[in-house]
Formats: C-alpha cells, structure tokens, sequence
C-alpha cells in the first residue's frame, strides 16, 4: 500500500509546478475579457466566452475603468 504522504508529496509538487501556468493563463484571460469590453463585446457574450461570471466581470470592468454601455438596444451578438 502506498504511503499517503507521499501521494501528498506528490501532488503538492504537481500543484506547484502547474501554478504559474495557470496563474499566467488567467492573467491573459482578465486581459482578453476587458479589451473584449473596450472593443464593445457585450458583458452576456463575454461571460458566454469566458470561464468567468456576470458578477466577476462586472467588477473588472469596474476595476479597469471601462465605461458602461450607453442605454438602449446593443447589438446583435456574432
């Protein structure tokens, strides 16, 4: 039978090998999202693309200063 602090080992060294990958990715995810809201991507068509949710990208687009839609019809989605 296998150790199971070893398995733990094992996987904590996996984790960390992973973790800045996966940081990184997110980091370029934020990035895509909000350029997405510059250009005029609509917030349900960005939270439709992206793994985050309506709240979340509501709150970085709070935090990178991008301007709410203007009111009235928006465009169809593509």
């Amino acid at each position: 039978m296998t150790d199971p602090r070893d398995e733990l080992s094992a996987a904590t060294k996996r984790y960390r090998r992973t973790e800045a990958a996966h940081e990184a990715a997110r980091e370029a995810v934020v990035a895509a999202v909000v350029a997405a809201l510059r250009q005029g991507v609509g917030p349900t068509e960005v939270e439709r693309l992206s793994p985050f949710s309506g709240a979340y990208i509501r709150k970085l687009a709070r935090q990178n200063d991008v301007p709410a839609a203007p009111p009235g019809p928006k465009r169809a989605a593509r």
